[in-house]
C-alpha cells in the first residue's frame, strides 16, 4: 500500500507533472494544454483528472505537491508575463480546487540542493535518470528535461517538506 504521493509540478506550456509514490517514480506525464483562440493553455481539467485520478488509485497515501515557483523575467513583455502567470495561476487552482497541499520551490534553491547551479541545461536529465532509472525510459529525450525538473522538484519536496512524515 502507497503512503506518499507527491506530485512535482513543472509550470508552463513545456512543463511536465510527476508523480512520486513513496518516493520511486510513477506516472510523469507533459503538461496537458490545449488551444484557445491563437495559443495555447494549460488544459485544467485534464490536470485536475490526472490528480484526481491518482489520489483515487492511492486511498489512504498522504498526497501533496511542488510547484516551482517562477516569475517572467523582465525581457519577456507583459503579454508573456502575464500568460505565464495564468499558467501558473491555473495549477495552483487545480491544486486547491482539488484539496491538495501545496509548497512552492524557487529554481535557484531546488537546483543548489541538488547540485545543478552552474551546469549545463541538460545536466537535470541526466541526474534524473541517474537518481531514478526506472523512469530513464521516459526521460530519454532531450525535451524531456521538464519531466526531469518535475520528478527532481518532487523529490526536493519531500527531502525539505515531508521529513517525518511517512518518509522515514
Amino acid at each position: 500500500m502507497t503512503m506518499r504521493v507527491t506530485f512535482g509540478i513543472d509550470p508552463g506550456l513545456t512543463g511536465a507533472v510527476a508523480v512520486l509514490l513513496d518516493g520511486e517514480p510513477g506516472p510523469l506525464i507533459d503538461m496537458p494544454t490545449r488551444e484557445v483562440g491563437d495559443w495555447g493553455e494549460v488544459d485544467a481539467q485534464q490536470l485536475a483528472l490526472f490528480l484526481r485520478d491518482q489520489r483515487a488509485a492511492h486511498p489512504g497515501a498522504y498526497i501533496s505537491a511542488c510547484v516551482e515557483k517562477v516569475g517572467a523575467r523582465p525581457a519577456d513583455g507583459g503579454t508573456s508575463a502575464f500568460r505565464f502567470g495564468e499558467t501558473a495561476g491555473k495549477i495552483k487552482g487545480v491544486l486547491e480546487a482539488l484539496g491538495i497541499p501545496y509548497s512552492r520551490a524557487i529554481p535557484a534553491v531546488w537546483k543548489r540542493g541538488m547540485g545543478l547551479i552552474g551546469t549545463e541545461k541538460d545536466a537535470a536529465r541526466l541526474l534524473a535518470i541517474r537518481r531514478f532509472p526506472g523512469a530513464a525510459d521516459r526521460l530519454k529525450r532531450k525535451k524531456d528535461g521538464g519531466r526531469a525538473d518535475a520528478l527532481l522538484i518532487a523529490l526536493h519536496h519531500e527531502n525539505t517538506q515531508l521529513q517525518g512524515r511517512a518518509a522515514a
